[in-house]
């Protein structure tokens, strides 16, 4: 009886199923009715009907617009297509399908009946270009992000001033990209396209209370520019003027270069003499170095931690031997430090009409008021400077005879020297090697014909300073006269002084091949 019952039960299967199997053979591969893909209904459809159906959709949500919210006025948007959508699991069109089609007759019966109480719904799952979407929020943030204002201290003739500080609000650029790529797959479509990009408070650093505190001199130090043109004086001036009055708060570091470039005449600089290759040559900015090395000095006192310095290239006279501090923005050198302190620190900076650098840093003393500071520098070997360079230079004209000072070399060091407690320390703090550079000479060349050439290779083989200018001199005066009265005696005053460098060559050469006896004999008499 049993079999019986069982078998009438599989022929109602039979019957359920075997309807709708004749309409699928009969119209390719039908989805069984109740199924979505996303919103779209894809009942009774061919599978290709379903594909269609399903890219229509995909390619209207596409061309929707969607509006990056970032605060009131603060919005950008975009389109699907601006990102690169599209449909990335149309493979769930078969998984579609296979509802009531796939496993054995229980199975597939089962899942007919349960489409025909309640839907079954599989997720359109979209691909697009990451990279874009972290560049449209980084867009959103450089454009939107409202930087945060550090309460700052000014010192007046009054004292010190506080100035409020400013909440910042940025936006937060992994979390807003997740946020669009959670909209993307779960919200698309919806009638609200508005995605709020996630934004952070940046509080201000500092306090009026905190920096209440700041009134203690921690280090101060002054150079002389006394002897620098009014170029470099300004340059000087400016850099001091860029610097005057920072703050800067515990851990925080300070870069000089960052601080008072760019070196344009738009930025206050002028064109100036500064060290390049271990010559003196002209840039925007020369001179600056001399307010990175003032400063140097006050944050030593002020015992700051000092993270970049680098030493000059040349030996320089304003302050002594490895005490200065270099900066190039084209040769990577830089001078950087640290506020180690527990508290913030002030830079002040002026300079004076007698041509005077100054640089205090202010903040709070901790140190004990027994405890003194001081640098001294040591020199560890000097190097002469070698024979005088004779160079000659196409860019200036004939007459022009330049000078530039010998650069005696030096290896030095720095000693940190601290007495306390009746005791004193040291300890090295930097060391430091400048080149020996030679006097060189140039000469101008500009517009000299063959023969003054030769005439002035002559003068430069005395390898004496005083006959190069004398007919460098001679020749550019004749040069001159040429074609007046005149002409005549300035070129045989031109002859004579070539006539001069000749003979000082043949009294050198015979000198040069005297026997060291004769040559005694000769000084002796």
């Amino acid at each position: 009886m049993k079999k019986f019952f069982g078998a009438i039960g599989i022929a109602v299967l039979l019957m359920v199923l075997m309807p709708q199997t004749v309409a699928y053979a009969s119209d390719g591969r039908q989805i069984a009715k109740g199924v979505f893909i996303g919103p779209v209904d894809v009942s009774g459809m061919s599978v290709n009907e379903a594909e269609s159906a399903v890219t229509a959709y995909v390619d209207q949500v596409s061309g929707q617009t969607l509006t990056l919210h970032v605060g009131e006025g603060k919005e950008r948007q975009l389109t699907g297509q601006d990102i690169g959508l599209y449909w990335s699991n149309t493979s769930v069109v078969e998984d579609a399908y296979s509802l009531g089609h796939q496993g054995n007759i229980i199975q597939r019966y089962k899942a007919l009946k349960d489409l025909q109480h309640q839907n079954k719904i599989f997720d359109i799952e979209y691909g697009y270009e990451k990279d874009i979407i972290e560049g449209i929020v980084n867009e959103c943030g450089d454009a939107f992000d409202q930087e945060k204002i550090n309460y700052t201290l000014t010192k007046t003739e009054n004292g010190f001033q506080v100035s409020d500080g400013q909440t910042g609000y940025l936006v937060d650029r992994p979390e807003s990209v997740s946020i669009i790529e959670d909209f993307i797959q779960n919200k698309l479509g919806s009638d609200n396209n508005v995605i709020q990009l996630s934004v952070k408070a940046d509080e201000p650093q500092g306090s009026e209370e905190e920096l209440s505190l700041v009134k203690d001199v921690l280090g101060t130090f002054t150079t002389s520019y006394k002897t620098s043109g009014a170029s470099r004086s300004a340059n000087v001036a400016n850099g001091c003027r860029l610097i005057n009055g920072s703050t800067i708060y515990p851990g925080e570091e300070f870069s000089v270069l960052d601080t008072i470039t760019p070196f344009t005449e738009a930025n206050g600089y002028f064109p100036a003499g500064s060290y390049l290759n271990g010559l003196v040559v002209e840039s925007i900015g020369g001179g600056i170095c001399q307010v990175s090395t003032t400063l140097y000095n006050a944050v030593l006192l002020s015992e700051l931690e000092v993270t970049e310095r680098h030493n000059h290239s040349m030996i320089v006279t304003y302050v002594s031997p490895s005490a200065d501090a270099a900066i190039a923005e084209s040769g990577g050198k830089n001078f950087k430090f640290v506020n180690s302190t527990d508290h913030p620190i002030y830079i002040e900076g002026y300079t004076t009409s007698d041509k005077h650098i100054t640089f205090t840093i202010y903040g709070v003393e901790t140190r004990p008021s027994g405890r003194k500071v001081s640098y001294e520098s040591e020199v560890l070997e000097t190097t002469p400077a070698s024979a005088d360079e004779f160079v000659t230079d196409p860019s200036q004209g004939v007459g022009y005879v330049g000078t530039q000072s010998a650069h005696l070399g030096y290896k030095a060091q720095l000693w940190k020297v601290v007495t306390e407690n009746g005791e004193t320390t040291k300890e090295v703090v930097n060391s430091s090697n400048y080149k020996m550079v030679p006097k060189i000479v140039t000469v101008g060349t500009a517009g000299a014909d063959e023969a003054a050439m030769s005439q002035l290779q002559t003068a430069i083989a005395t390898r004496d300073v005083g006959t190069v200018k004398a007919v460098a001199g001679a020749l550019a005066a004749a040069r001159n006269a040429a074609g007046t009265e005149g002409a005549e005696a300035a070129n045989q005053a031109a002859a004579d002084a070539v006539n001069a460098a000749n003979e000082q060559l043949r009294a050198q050469a015979e000198a040069a091949q005297q026997p060291e006896g004769d040559a005694e004999s000769i000084q002796t008499n």
